[in-house]
């Protein structure tokens, strides 16, 4: 029988060997969260067959403004041009994916790449809100909890997440950009942990390279599209490349010019 990891356990041991902060980890204590990220993290570690392994975690904006843009097909293939990039690579067996929208409902858990759910148009049907912060706590809880997983079992491991958003937080309830940044600046410090934001074009109502950095995210994980297709479509490539990168090397820079 598959074991449910305990997350509290997986917290309390990231923090004993100094890479939670008593911030970051009072932010994975809110209520409810724990049962969010037991959703995303799948595969038991015993079923990886894998000597060290690639976490490739995506957060697709799923609020009604991604619909109003116009923008849900170019999503739905952004993801699915990541998932094809991660499967035609030859570190393909040690990549594992998990999908999360931003208001938090799971397309797939961890899984390996080759068993991930492409995005279409009765899956992913954008007519929510944004809570950027809230989510983007649970989603790098996930990680951390997936992540420590692997470590706790002697397994070599390194993340690289996406989050995409068309517009600013407006409906977190707990969380603040703060809390987002303790979580963010603990992962970077470990130093196998990339965070990368992409801020779609809202008609220039939002700042996203100020976003993202009150969010913690590095300048050279922020991509921020025009609001043509085309732009959209060119940042979720240069997202692709740089996931293929990573799970090839152990190279960790940025997307340098793009």
């Amino acid at each position: 029988m598959t074991q449910v990891p305990d997350i509290n356990q997986l917290f309390q041991s990231a923090q004993s060997e100094g890479l939670l902060s008593n911030n970051s980890l009072q932010a994975l204590n809110v209520f409810d969260i724990g049962a969010q990220i037991q959703a995303g993290l799948g595969i038991d570690v015993d079923d990886v067959m894998a000597s060290e392994v690639v976490l490739v975690t995506i957060m697709p904006d799923d609020s009604s403004s991604i619909d109003y843009g116009g923008n849900a097909a170019v999503v739905r293939a952004g993801h699915n041009t990541i998932i094809d990039a991660l499967v035609n690579c030859n570190q393909k067996d040690s990549i594992l994916v998990h999908n999360r929208y931003l208001n938090g409902s799971v397309l797939y858990p961890y899984c390996p790449v080759t068993q991930a759910v492409r995005m279409d148009g009765k899956n992913y049907n954008p007519k929510q809100g944004t809570p950027l912060y809230d989510q983007t706590v649970v989603l790098l809880g996930t990680v951390l909890a997936k992540a420590q997983e692997f470590a706790d079992n002697g397994v070599p491991v390194r993340t690289v997440t996406l989050i995409i958003t068309d517009g600013a937080d407006m409906h977190s309830r707990t969380a603040k950009a703060k809390t987002v940044r303790s979580l963010v600046d603990d992962m970077l410090q470990a130093e196998n942990h990339i965070v990368a934001g992409m801020g779609i074009d809202d008609g220039g109502q939002t700042d996203f390279r100020q976003v993202f950095q009150e969010m913690g995210i590095r300048d050279e994980w922020i991509l921020t599209p025009g609001n043509s297709q085309k732009e959209i479509r060119q940042a979720f490539q240069v997202f692709s490349q740089s996931a293929v990168q990573i799970s090839q090397s152990t190279s960790l820079g940025g997307f340098g010019t793009t």
